[in-house]
């Protein structure tokens, strides 16, 4: 996968700054009910996650790599998307202290290693089954994804987010008869070129979810509001695949 920086984009292992995260987790000081003691503690923590290479107030790839498997978080699948979003990251590879501070206090989770962890593997399990958790963390895959002075995704990028995002543990883009996701990769490869725009990532999982209860795209229509890359997909998936052709007939004789 390549989504992490290439410049220092490796195999992640917990080093000598995770372990010192983890013993000051193990020791549960966090959870102090005084709001000052709690926030200080969280700088604290993160502080020993930082390397000497990072900024005062973020950590890089590689402390972010390191950290993250440290809580086991999957970094191939929907479950980076949930702990960048619980951080409110401003980049894949980086993670701020205001976002790692804010991010554990407002969970109200008991913060040691093992109440991190399970906190994170809580908020996955839901995400197939709460389309409204759903919205909120592949509407953030955008933002934490794109290069911070574009307004849009790339392609390539895009192509990599969405199967880590519409596959487990993630909410599946299928319906009995068709793999909606296969689909619409492959007609983006073949007549895609053009990066991704926020409106197009947004109302794709609209479209998604429409497809995911109505596969004959009936919901579709051509004086709809969806983006024209919808429209061509729609085009595509009646002459390529035979998807909606009979509704399509319906409506032409319905016409005559």
């Amino acid at each position: 996968m390549g989504i992490w920086p290439s410049s220092k984009r490796k195999t992640a292992k917990s080093n000598s700054n995770s372990k010192d995260a983890s013993r000051y987790f193990s020791n549960g000081s966090a959870q102090s009910s005084t709001l000052s003691v709690v926030d200080s503690q969280l700088d604290k923590a993160f502080d020993a996650l930082r390397s000497s290479d990072d900024p005062k107030d973020a950590i890089g790839v590689e402390s972010s790599m390191s950290y993250l498997q440290d809580l086991n978080v999957n970094l191939e699948n929907a479950s980076l998307f949930v702990a960048l979003e619980l951080f409110q990251a401003p980049s894949i590879g980086e993670i701020t202290r205001k976002g790692f501070v804010e991010g554990w206090k407002n969970s109200g989770v008991s913060v040691t290693r093992q109440g991190c962890s399970s906190h994170i593997k809580s908020l996955v399990s839901t995400l197939s089954h709460n389309p409204s958790y759903f919205k909120q963390v592949y509407r953030y895959a955008f933002v934490v994804g794109k290069e911070t002075d574009q307004r849009a995704l790339s392609l390539e990028n895009a192509l990599v987010f969405w199967p880590m995002l519409f596959s487990p543990p993630g909410m599946e883009w299928k319906s009995p008869s068709y793999d909606w996701l296969e689909l619409w990769t492959s007609f983006l490869k073949e007549k895609w070129t053009r990066s991704v725009n926020r409106d197009m990532w947004n109302m794709t999982l609209e479209f998604a979810l429409r497809t995911m209860s109505d596969e004959t795209l009936s919901f579709w229509s051509e004086d709809g509001a969806w983006p024209s890359v919808i429209d061509e997909f729609v085009t595509w998936c009646r002459d390529t695949q035979g998807i909606g052709k009979g509704r399509e007939q319906d409506h032409m004789d319905t016409a005559d």
